[in-house]
């Protein structure tokens, strides 16, 4: 484990040398770093470190984004989703795999009040419709290793909801 100051993630290109595969699961809140830190954390320091990770070596980079992710969208959640599934696909991977998970659900160690509600009401619409609006991080986690694990199926692969569940039963 390599820890980074993403700040200055250009000077940190060693720890990205030498791996064949990427996981990035990167992210933040527009409610915890404001609107520009939001674009910063989800888009740019994701694109830059999928730039670096290609320059050392990955041949497979495996991107967590969000169900919805348009780069047209007029939501700058999913706008800034859409452009980062964009740029890391434009770096130029032997395969890149992109998953977009619904809500997930997870336990945080920080308070988020209306997060935790939502949440609530997921998991029980969960059990009668497990793979409609929710996902398990820990089936997400699951699915990016078993996407990696198969044979590749072309370039560029999207998962959406339905599909991470799937795959992260394997």
């Amino acid at each position: 484990q390599a820890v980074v100051d993403f700040e200055r993630l250009g000077e940190h290109a060693a720890a990205f040398q030498g791996h064949d595969v990427g996981f990035c699961c990167l992210g933040t809140t527009r409610a915890k770093a404001g609107k520009d830190g939001f674009v910063r954390v989800d888009r740019d320091y994701v694109a830059q470190a999928a730039e670096l990770a290609r320059a050392g070596g990955c041949k497979h980079f495996v991107l967590q984004s969000s169900r919805g992710a348009n780069a047209q969208s007029h939501f700058l959640y999913f706008r800034v989703k859409g452009e980062v599934e964009n740029l890391v696909q434009a770096v130029g991977f032997d395969r890149c795999t992109i998953l977009r998970p619904a809500v997930l659900l997870c336990k945080r160690q920080e308070s988020r009040p209306v997060e935790w509600i939502t949440q609530q009401f997921l998991g029980a619409v969960a059990r009668v419709f497990p793979t409609a609006y929710s996902v398990p991080v820990e089936t997400v986690a699951r699915a990016m290793v078993a996407c990696v694990l198969q044979p590749g199926e072309g370039k560029v692969k999207v998962l959406e909801n339905g599909a991470i569940h799937e795959l992260g039963k394997a």
